[in-house]
Parts: C-alpha cells; sequence; structure tokens
C-alpha cells in the first residue's frame, strides 16, 4: 500500500522535427536529443512532456521521448521506430523486458540486482535496485513525475517487492516543484534502514534511505565474486574499499588477511561490519586515509599482497578532467605493481566513462610494461548482466587482471 498520494498530471503532446544529425540520432537508438538538434516543436513543453519525433521526408513518428527543458538534453527518449502511447501497459512491458534480462543473476544465490539502467533500458535519468525486498528508485530528472505511479506498479508487480524507498538526486531535491522527499518510504513499511542482501551467497547491508546512490554499488559484483574465488589462503589489499564488497568476498573464501583501504572511517566502519555478516577465519585489518599515500607508505615498509585491487571512484565526471584521470590511473598501476608480491595479481578497475575501456587497458600495460617484471594479462571484464550497455555512452567499467610471473 502506498504511504503517500504521488504526483500526478497529464502531459502535453509536443510534435518535434529535428536536424539531419538529430534524426540519425534517433534512428540509430540513441536515447539522447540534444536542444541544438531541435528544428522545429509545435509548442513549449515542460518537464515529462511527450515529444513525438517525426521524420522529415515521410512526417511519420519515428520515435518519442519525454521533454526537459531543464537540461541541454532537451529529449530523453524511451521508444524507437515509431509511435507509442505512454500508458500502464507501454511500462509494464519496459519493466518485464528488464527484468527478463537479469533472471539469470537470481539464480545464483543473489537477491541484490537493478532492475532499471536508466537509458539503457529505456529509463533515462531512472534507476531501480532491488535489496531482498526493497526496492529503491532513484530519480535524475523530473520527467519522470507525471508517470511515477504507473511506474511503480509495474516495478512492484514484476519485481515482488513489499517496499518501496524513493531517493532524488540532489538537484531534485532542492527544487521546490517537487513534493517528493529523498530517503522517504512511499510503499510498503520499512522497519530497519540498513537492509541485509546477498551476493553469490555472501552477505552485505545497504543503508536505503541515507546511504551513498540507492544504498550500494551493485556494479561490481561478478568482479567482487572472482576476486573471491582467487584469495583462498591468500593476503589481500582491497584500496578504495567502501564498504568492503571485494574484501568481504575475500574473507568468505578464506583469505588469511584483507586489508580494506578507504579516506571515509565510516566506509571503514561499515566494510568491517559486512565482513562480519559472513563466516571468516581470516584477520580484516583497515586502513584510513589518502589511497595515494597509504599506498606509498606501505611500499616503503616493503609490505606486498597476494592480490592487490584499486577500484577507484570516477576521476573523469567533465571532458577537461580525462588528462588527470589518466594520470591518476597510470600512478595506481605503478603502485599496485609494487604492492602485489611475487606471483601475485593486480586487479585494476575504472568506473570513468568519459575514458574508454581501450584507453584504460593501454594505460595498464603500458605502466607494466616499464616495470622490471613480466605478467600476463589474465582476463578483462565489463558489465554484469544487471548493467547492460544500450548505447556509447552507457558504458563505463572496465578491470583488468594482471598476474605476475616473478
Amino acid at each position: 500500500m502506498y504511504t503517500q498520494l504521488l504526483p500526478q498530471g497529464t502531459p502535453k503532446v509536443l510534435a518535434v522535427k529535428l536536424s539531419v544529425i538529430g534524426e540519425r540520432s534517433v534512428r540509430t537508438s540513441h536515447p539522447w536529443i540534444f536542444t541544438d538538434s531541435i528544428e522545429k516543436i509545435n509548442k513549449e513543453g515542460v518537464s515529462g512532456d511527450i515529444a513525438i519525433i517525426f521524420s522529415h521526408s515521410k512526417n511519420k513518428a519515428i520515435g518519442v521521448g519525454l521533454y526537459d527543458p531543464d537540461s541541454p538534453i532537451r529529449i530523453k527518449m524511451v521508444h524507437f521506430e515509431g509511435g507509442a502511447t505512454l500508458n500502464e501497459d507501454f511500462f509494464l512491458q519496459k519493466i518485464k523486458k528488464a527484468y527478463k534480462v537479469r533472471v539469470p543473476l537470481l539464480r545464483t544465490k543473489t537477491n541484490s540486482y537493478r532492475l532499471l539502467f536508466g537509458e539503457n533500458d529505456g529509463f533515462p535519468g531512472c534507476i531501480a535496485d532491488v535489496y531482498a525486498k526493497v526496492l529503491v528508485v532513484k530519480l535524475y530528472s523530473k520527467i519522470w513525475i507525471p508517470y511515477l505511479k504507473n511506474i511503480l506498479d509495474s516495478l512492484i508487480a514484476v519485481s515482488g517487492v513489499e517496499t518501496v524507498v524513493i531517493r532524488l538526486s540532489r538537484k531534485l531535491q532542492q527544487d521546490p516543484s517537487v513534493s517528493l522527499t529523498d530517503g522517504s518510504v512511499i510503499y510498503g513499511t520499512l522497519e530497519d534502514e540498513t537492509i541485509v542482501f546477498k551476493e553469490h551467497g555472501i552477505c552485505f547491508s545497504a543503508n536505503v534511505i541515507k546511504g551513498h546512490k540507492t544504498g550500494y554499488f551493485l556494479d561490481h559484483r561478478e568482479n567482487r565474486r572472482r576476486v573471491g574465488a582467487l584469495s583462498a589462503q591468500k593476503t589481500v589489499l582491497d584500496v578504495f574499499s567502501y564498504a568492503g564488497g571485494f574484501s568481504v568476498h575475500a574473507l568468505a573464501n578464506g583469505a588469511k588477511q584483507v586489508t580494506s583501504l578507504d579516506i571515509s572511517s565510516q566506509a571503514l566502519a561499515l566494510a568491517k561490519a559486512n565482513g562480519l555478516l559472513n563466516k571468516h577465519k581470516g584477520s580484516h585489518k583497515t586502513i584510513s586515509g589518502d589511497a595515494f599515500t597509504e599506498m606509498q607508505l606501505l611500499i616503503d615498509k616493503g609490505i606486498c599482497f597476494d592480490i592487490v585491487v584499486i577500484d577507484p571512484p570516477s576521476f573523469a565526471k567533465s571532458k577537461k578532467e580525462m588528462a588527470i584521470a589518466k594520470k591518476k590511473y597510470k600512478q595506481l598501476a605503478a603502485l599496485g605493481e609494487k604492492l602485489t608480491a611475487k606471483k601475485g595479481i593486480l586487479v585494476l578497475a575504472s568506473c570513468s566513462s568519459r575514458v574508454a575501456a581501450e584507453d584504460f587497458f593501454t594505460i595498464n600495460t603500458t605502466t607494466l610494461n616499464k616495470q622490471k617484471r613480466s605478467y600476463t594479462t589474465i582476463k578483462q571484464t565489463y558489465h554484469d548482466i544487471d548493467h547492460p550497455v544500450g548505447f556509447l555512452e552507457g558504458a563505463y567499467l572496465k578491470c583488468g587482471y594482471y598476474q605476475f610471473s616473478r
């Protein structure tokens, strides 16, 4: 049962014609239409109005989007190849399609997953994550407000959750026209804001009310499982550990000793707590401080680890930050090599969408080639199945595994 009345509206229908470049973008199923690609629009729109895209040549609908006057991405596409009626059944079918992609994951002792991955599932600016029986929906754009009830009805029906929490981007939190409150329980009840869930049989917790993003980072799930499988009787360093995703998988799979390193003491406390949710015999140490500084201090002390995982936050949130980001990735690869023991494994990850996977892997190998040790690239990984990539800019996650021969 919903705990509050959800906002409703009656969106207008806009007729839109695009430039040649804009029309080509729609025909290739790209979800973003920028302001300068709009050639003609029949009336002024507000957030969430339905934009029907017409072709120049045949004057027929070639796609449908949602109008967003508050963004340079003026139209977010939700349907391609013709027209569509944006009713409850329209959203239900899209959500069923997204859920079907995730079904294999739910057969792996996992009850936490991303059900909607924004543009990649046809819901630009909308994320929906499931933690056990709790659904957390995070909105980044007002375009979804008029459709929220229909979407939530479908998400609840498809996923079988009992509780829904709404999370809002900082921009929406500061918008007085948005009648929703960040972190509010809008469906069902929530006895504890910290939810325990499983990924591949390993227990973790997420604060769905106050936690970062929707409460946890689900995207590295498969890499965490893989690191765990490599960790029996090993020593492991988890750099930028946050809530201890890699650390906990390593401990639960028999690591002798795990060290979690993060600048946030609060995150490290969560990592320790997550470790205690699972049976393990290994020791779990923590280091609080700047990763670059603390890694160098470990090197100066001559400390090495059998497995070193370095998973930093995004270094390039804008185009002008790309050069700095690449420099930092080089530094981390060099530091990681020095911290990796003989015949050890170095795991280097990136979530910077502006740094292409090919560039990231080249940075890693070029840096490692300058060291005195030979190594083998044993694996390169990308997104897990609940983070499908539907367009070029939707790809961000990449991870390389490098094993040294001596």
